[in-house]
């Protein structure tokens, strides 16, 4: 079965471009032209991803995740046409899982939805892993998607997940952008190093709610470490 995307973005030609690029691909696309429309069409029928333009008029993009993920984990990759730092970050925080800049080549958006279905729904042949990952107080189970934290239950998106296990597989290394990349997505699609930044900066957010301030440890000019996690 084709996967589902709502396109939401205010300018219609670029909603005609990404849909025709989709469609092409073998996907189903539904457009809409406002934050609002969005919100509604994603109560009418779960889409499998979102392509969410960050700059709409009244409800803007970061507005629309924000409420989205008060009830929904569906897949987000943000439009931007400002190229500012704030807009990727705080669309990331968000629980976006990635962004593309306008101008774009609808060629890179489409491998872009394509590796973040991937990742949303690993496919059915690939065998379970039963592996349970611990490293101090931090604890993955990949079968179950579960996580936690000295037995307090830790909310990870996918991405999230798989980078994390990334590092507990290889808990006495040191990762660089690229190789911790590899870990979340696959295929070979280029994912900016603000975009890696984002990631590691979330999940480091969410453990020290839970009281570990050391999960994943900065090596300058080289890349990232496993803390003690204790």
């Amino acid at each position: 079965m084709p996967h589902h995307i709502l396109v939401a973005d205010d300018d219609p030609h670029i909603r005609e471009v990404i849909c025709f690029a989709l469609e092409k691909a073998g996907m189903k696309t539904q457009a809409v032209a406002d934050g609002a429309a969005a919100l509604q069409a994603i109560g009418r029928r779960a889409p499998d991803l979102v392509v969410l333009d960050i700059g709409m008029p009244e409800m803007d993009g970061l507005e629309v995740c924000r409420r989205l993920r008060q009830r929904s984990d569906v897949p987000v990759l943000f439009l931007s046409a400002r190229d500012e730092e704030i807009d990727r970050v705080l669309g990331l925080e968000m629980g976006g899982d990635d962004y593309v800049t306008k101008p774009f080549s609808p060629r890179e958006l489409v491998a872009r939805v394509n590796v973040i279905l991937r990742r949303a729904r690993p496919a059915p042949a690939e065998p379970a892993d039963d592996r349970q990952f611990t490293h101090g107080k931090l604890a993955l189970a990949p079968a179950s998607h579960a996580a936690s934290f000295d037995g307090k239950a830790l909310a990870l998106t996918g991405i999230e997940f798989s980078i994390l296990k990334g590092f507990l597989a290889r808990p006495t290394h040191v990762l660089d952008r690229d190789m911790v990349m590899a870990s979340a997505y696959a295929g070979k699609v280029h994912v900016a190093d603000r975009t890696v930044d984002s990631h590691i900066r979330n999940i480091r957010a969410k453990l020290a709610a839970l009281g570990c301030l050391d999960v994943i440890e900065t090596v300058h000019g080289v890349g990232f470490r496993l803390g003690r996690c204790g």
